[in-house]
């Protein structure tokens, strides 16, 4: 998996969000907001090929949370991503 070329983590007014950038990803009904640990891991997959094991290794070595939840947490997340169509298998 690997994140989509034009799609860029943004904070505005206090919000991080995920904003298109070139004509062919514009989608002006689709705003994607993160919180703080999806906002971590898409920052740190950019221009890398990644799994769910390793968005979960991210989040265990970032945050305190155990291997079990952070994998579950990160299959959410990709998902989430593959929905709003910012990643591609």
């Amino acid at each position: 998996m690997r994140a989509k070329e034009g799609f860029v983590l943004r904070t505005i007014a206090g919000e991080k969000i995920i904003v298109a950038e070139g004509k062919q990803n514009i989608d002006y009904g689709n705003i994607i907001s993160m919180n703080e640990s999806a906002a971590y891991l898409w920052e740190a997959i950019q221009g890398k090929d990644f799994t769910a094991e390793d968005l979960a290794k991210l989040l265990t070595e970032e945050y305190d949370v155990d291997e079990e939840t952070a994998l579950k947490d990160s299959q959410s997340i990709i998902k989430s991503w593959l929905e709003t169509e910012i990643v591609e298998e």
